[in-house]
């Protein structure tokens, strides 16, 4: 049995890291590697011009290897250069935070590590938890020394997850599954296949000093379509959201707009 190759954003120091390979290798052998540090809101960024530079360690009795560089590197590097074969499928997360919503989805690095799955060949997924209405109070709790059963019980509904997955096959036409959940639910939570939501965002950067921003995510939401069927939706009714994506495919114009643009 090929292996699952499990990668995340928030780095080796991920309080997910360890509960989730040890609930993935219960069913399959896993392979990881992961950023050295914590590599959020970084999209699906590649390192093209610095090294990137790999070393092995080894966690909790559990061997991960550790890349200097971006999610979207570390499944690059899992997939082609470190291992002399291929996954089975990869598997981002679980993401210290929910990636539901356009804005976001966009701008995760768990969801760009999955993408660079997709980019390869290979099936993948992204899972994210999170607490929809506090995240900076639960992130609190999350990142702590307390948090290991927590992690665990997420683990548990994420491998859940990924089990109805398998069983039924990979779906077609798809080009990655976007997972979230709240952190407030359990394994037998109801889940929904979702759209994702057209949400944004308005300013995330705060002025520390005159001409120094800094990355502060306190704003509101701007929303710009009915959020029923969607993502953000199924969070709010406490769901698991299982979102089947296709990357960057083009969009439907209409015949004024076509006779418009086009031309010979």
């Amino acid at each position: 049995m090929s292996y699952f190759l499990l990668t995340n954003d928030d780095g080796i120091d991920s309080p997910a890291l360890v509960p989730f390979y040890r609930a993935l290798a219960e069913i399959a052998p896993v392979r990881v590697v992961v950023p050295d540090r914590e590599r959020s809101w970084i999209g699906k960024a590649i390192t093209r011009f610095d090294e990137i530079h790999v070393r092995t360690v080894v966690k909790e009795g559990v061997e991960i290897a550790v890349a200097d560089g971006f999610p979207a590197d570390c499944a690059q590097l899992g997939i082609h250069s470190l291992f002399g074969e291929k996954p089975r499928m990869v598997i981002s997360g679980i993401n210290v935070g929910l990636n539901n919503g356009l804005g976001f989805f966009l701008s995760s690095g768990t969801v760009g590590a999955a993408a660079e799955g997709w980019i390869a060949g290979i099936p993948a997924v992204a899972f994210s938890t999170g607490d929809i209405k506090d995240h900076r109070g639960w992130a609190e709790m999350a990142w702590s020394d307390e948090s290991a059963p927590f992690w665990s019980e997420a683990a548990a509904v994420s491998v859940d997850v990924l089990q109805s997955i398998l069983e039924a096959g990979y779906p077609s036409g798809v080009d990655l599954l976007n997972i979230n959940f709240a952190a407030d639910v359990g394994i037998d939570a109801p889940r929904r296949i979702t759209d994702i939501a057209k949400v944004g965002y308005d300013n995330i950067f705060r002025e520390a000093s005159p001409g120094r921003f800094v990355h502060d995510f306190a704003t509101g939401l701007r929303i710009d379509s009915d959020l029923a069927g969607t993502d953000v939706e199924a969070l709010e009714r406490g769901w698991v959201s299982i979102t089947p994506v296709r990357l960057a495919h083009g969009a439907p114009i209409d015949d004024a707009t076509r006779a418009a643009l086009e031309r010979g």
